[in-house]
């Protein structure tokens, strides 16, 4: 599966432990925004609603050549289509006080889906470990480039 757009915030700021491949219900020209690269998960997150899943916040740019971009809202909410187990499960982590985010747009044949992440926020300690090893693994790649 190609990616389309990648939250790479999530990694850093959720220790993820679990993912979750779901389809995502748009529009034509969404799908074709997405296709063209003009999409954005900054920010973005899965709201849990009436057992029903959403993805909020997330920014597709309206396409260049359609007919209606006057009417296009490019952060509206986008329900999530999941099998009723896999709701409930989200619902169960949700509850158990883990967070569920985006993490990747992807592109698998015609259809876009959408990888989430479940996982526990990262505190400011744990962030600055990641930094650390981040830091000297990029410096031991340049000493053996060398």
């Amino acid at each position: 599966m190609k990616v389309l757009a990648k939250n790479r915030r999530a990694s850093f700021d959720y220790e993820l432990t679990e993912h979750l491949v779901a389809g995502l219900v748009l529009t034509g020209d969404e799908v074709k925004s997405l296709k063209s690269g003009f999409g954005s998960l900054k920010g973005s997150f899965i709201s849990l609603r009436d057992n029903e899943a959403y993805l909020t916040a997330a920014h597709i740019t309206p396409y260049s050549h359609a007919s209606d971009k006057a009417g296009i809202d490019p952060t509206r909410n986008r329900k999530l289509l999941l099998h009723r187990r896999q709701i409930d499960s989200l619902i169960e982590h949700k509850q158990a006080g883990l967070s569920v985010v985006p993490t990747a747009l992807l592109l698998g044949g015609s259809l876009i889906k959408i990888e989430i992440g479940i996982g526990r926020g990262k505190k400011r300690y744990d962030k600055r470990e990641t930094m650390k090893r981040r830091d000297t693994e990029r410096d031991i790649a340049r000493q053996l480039k060398r």
